[in-house]
């Protein structure tokens, strides 16, 4: 069995008195799209961070694609193709939409001509195309995350980790999303995400992990996370618990 690109084993962050992660472990298998869901305060962001190098972990480890990349800083990690983006998106506002996303192309693309032409390859994929010379500014909230979404792409990441991606958008946005991220990961892009839209983390994602308190408390297939009762208890609630079972079965 090939190994997964991303394995967590028990890291743990702490900030002076509070153990903001707490143990934590997963597992990214390759090609697959994988969610952490969990209440407000859990600690998933920080998490995140402590993966993409942002911070560095108080205990466990971190492995990708086989090597123990612990402690290793967010521009190293970038290079070896692991992407982020954040739950406030941050556009260069003085920039056009094109520019923006090139910025993310110039990690691997020296030549501004080639950088943009590979930014305009990424816009078209998610759906910017026809604003490339928009001022970043003038972005709707959805424009803006796509904006976001296209920043990290443009790095040509083997991993692509997204922090609420889907947050703030209304539901005709959220099904124009979800399509979008698939295709990402057809594009053979391996996906961890955060998420509160719990519709769309039971359609997009194989596997999902539920961190409260900091910890992992449970793991597994849509249908059975939505139906453990320390999920219920911690998280989702018993009517929507049982709406997500019945919507995850009939995937």
């Amino acid at each position: 069995m090939d190994k997964p690109i991303l394995a967590v084993e028990g890291i743990s962050k702490r900030f002076g008195g509070l153990l903001a992660v707490r143990e934590a472990s997963l597992t990214v298998e390759s090609g697959s799209i994988t969610a952490v869901i969990g209440p407000n305060g859990a600690g998933k962001t920080t998490l995140f961070a402590l993966i993409t190098g942002f911070l560095t972990p108080t205990g466990g480890r971190i492995v990708y694609l086989g090597a123990d990349i612990t402690g290793m800083p967010a521009h190293r990690l970038a290079r070896q193709g692991i992407a982020r983006t954040f739950q406030i998106v941050q556009p260069f506002a003085g920039l056009s939409v094109l520019e923006n996303i090139a910025v993310g192309a110039h990690l691997h693309i020296a030549g501004r001509t080639s950088a943009l032409a590979a930014a305009a390859d990424v816009a078209r994929l998610v759906g910017l195309d026809t604003m490339l010379q928009q001022p970043a500014a003038t972005l709707t909230v959805a424009g803006r995350k796509r904006l976001e979404l296209a920043r990290a792409l443009a790095t040509s990441p083997k991993l692509l980790l997204l922090d609420e991606v889907l947050a703030g958008l209304n539901p005709s946005e959220i099904r124009d999303m979800v399509p979008m991220i698939r295709a990402i990961r057809e594009r053979g892009v391996t996906i961890l995400m955060i998420e509160h839209v719990m519709q769309a983390v039971m359609s997009l994602a194989e596997q999902i992990y539920v961190l409260v308190e900091g910890h992992t408390i449970s793991q597994g297939p849509p249908a059975t996370v939505a139906a453990d009762p320390k999920v219920i208890e911690a998280y989702l609630g018993a009517g929507a618990a049982a709406k997500l079972a019945g919507g995850a079965h009939g995937r």
